[in-house]
Formats: C-alpha cells, structure tokens, sequence
C-alpha cells in the first residue's frame, strides 16, 4: 500500500465546481489511480479511473461530461475537476490507487445544497 492525501472538498451550491487533488509519496510505483466516492447510507461507488500513461479513462455514467480525472505523474497526484455540481454528488470521496493490494485515502467531503 502507498499513502494517498486528498484535499479539495467542501461545501457548494448545486452548479458550483470544484476540484479534489490526491498526491502520494510514493515515487516508484507505476498504477492506475481514481476517485471513489460514498454517499451517506449507501455503498462505495467509482466516480472515476485513469491509467499510468493517461490513456485509458473510465467515468460512472452519473458523472460524464461533468468530471474530468487527470493525473501528473511527476507531481505524483490525480485531480478530479467537477464541474456543474449536483446534490446527488454529495458524499465522501476517496482517492484510490490501484497497487497490489488497492490503497486508500482517508477522504474529503463534499456537500452539494440546493
């Protein structure tokens, strides 16, 4: 497992953006990175996937158009922009990284109001 940092949440009006970012210190590992996310009383759900290179990326449905992963390897960090935000987006969203046994952040929250 590797050590993943998010940061970027918090509290937005529906139509608001944000942007989360998730580094680690990890400096030699080579995965694929993402965003999950948990919405109070509900499963954890992928909101997002992007490979090493940059040159396969997987959104949930619910989000597509909206979200754009990116990643910088040599800044060792993933970014999700979410733009025109929706209550429905709500929840803790966690980074994840696709090593041999999956590491996980702690998580930020975000909170869409109407």
């Amino acid at each position: 497992q590797v050590p993943l940092v998010e940061s970027g949440g918090g509290s937005v009006q529906a139509g608001d953006s944000l942007s989360l970012s998730c580094t680690t210190s990890d400096r030699s590992g080579i995965y694929d990175m993402g965003w999950y996310r948990q919405a109070p009383g509900k499963e954890r759900e992928v909101v997002a996937i992007i490979s090493w290179t940059g040159d396969r990326i997987i959104y949930a449905d619910s989000v597509k158009g909206r979200f754009t992963i990116s990643r910088d390897n040599t800044k060792r960090a993933v970014t999700l922009q979410m733009n025109r935000l929706k209550v429905e987006d709500t929840g803790r969203y966690h980074c994840y990284a696709a090593t041999q046994q999956g590491s996980w952040g702690q998580g930020t929250k975000v909170t869409v109001s109407s």
